[in-house]
């Protein structure tokens, strides 16, 4: 009985730790946000992929590259993926003004469904339209389609704009 306390009271601290983690995050990015004084601009050079066509079980690496146009550190606040079938990286120290900066997106078909896919991740920054949605789309070859079925929260994909090569499982 001894044990089960002190396990449960291990696990609460952790859970408490986390939130406060979560929440400092959070707060350190609505100041970023919040400070005009530092808003910049960016283009994206590759805001729409199309990885092609991959088989069921197989994860890509996805590139999206971004160009600091203005004449302040771009800073890449967050990318959050719209889906549990995708792991977003980023930059995570700022991009001087002229400098590019990288989101990678790492889709793992095991985890979507097979046919049509499109896929989107939120993008926030230190620009005064603060998140943007880059998007990648493809065919993912066997396994269950949705090809029939509208799925509501993901956008409307624009036209494919360039190839990917794809990572075998790891």
């Amino acid at each position: 009985m001894k044990q089960l306390l002190i396990v449960l009271a291990v696990v609460a601290i952790g859970f408490t730790a986390c939130k406060d983690e979560l929440k400092a995050d959070k707060e350190a990015e609505q100041k970023i946000l919040k400070d005009t004084t530092n808003y910049t601009t960016v283009k994206w050079l590759d805001s729409a992929v199309n990885f092609g066509t991959i088989k069921m079980g197989e994860k890509i690496l996805i590139k999206f590259r971004c160009l600091n146009t203005g004449n302040k550190p771009l800073i890449i606040v967050n990318a959050r993926p719209g889906c549990g079938c995708t792991i977003a990286n980023y930059t995570k120290e700022p991009i001087a003004p002229g400098a590019e900066g990288l989101i990678t997106a790492e889709f793992d078909s095991n985890k979507a469904h097979g046919g049509t896919v499109a896929k989107y991740i939120m993008v926030t920054t230190n620009t005064k339209n603060s998140d943007i949605n880059i998007t990648f789309s493809g065919e993912v070859l066997g396994g269950p389609s949705n090809d029939k079925i509208a799925i509501p929260h993901e956008p409307n994909m624009p036209k494919p704009i360039r190839k990917i090569d794809t990572l075998k499982n790891k």
